[in-house]
């Protein structure tokens, strides 16, 4: 077993529906992110927080201000959610019940799974109401009783 820092590789993160939307702790990253493509290796000085190979090209997610160095084109601009809570990559309902709830309030999500997080990226000019909205739903989670 390989063990980086606290967390232990093989280690199941939470399932229970609840418990992760009680503990979700959604938190935003500072910065401006954006959704982009290369056909190639990535451009000297653009570091991605997330890379989809596709059978278009690379997609990257990065900060604005990398791309816009390395004249990369997009159309969106998005501020970055983490949820602080370690869901296991099989839970049931995490995505569903977070996009409906910014659904309801307008507010478009792409959601990436990582090994140790969740990450959102909703519209850049309305992340902080994001956070607010999942912020929300949390403390609703958290006084359900079933």
């Amino acid at each position: 077993m390989i063990v980086l820092g606290a967390n232990v590789l093989g280690m199941s993160g939470e399932r229970d529906l609840r418990k992760l939307l009680s503990g979700m702790r959604p938190e935003l990253n500072s910065g401006r992110y954006v959704f982009t493509s290369v056909d190639g290796a990535l451009p000297p000085g653009v570091t991605p927080v997330v890379t989809v190979a596709e059978e278009e090209g690379l997609t990257l997610v990065t900060r604005q201000q990398d791309a816009d160095a390395a004249g990369l084109a997009y159309d969106y601009v998005a501020g970055w959610i983490t949820l602080r809570i370690q869901s296991a990559l099989d839970a049931v309902g995490l995505t569903a019940a977070v996009a409906h709830e910014l659904a309801t309030v307008g507010l478009s999500c792409n959601v990436v799974a990582g090994f140790h997080h969740d990450h959102l990226f909703v519209p850049h000019e309305r992340a902080g109401e994001a956070v607010a909205v999942l912020e929300e739903l949390a403390q609703r989670s958290a006084r359900w009783t079933p």
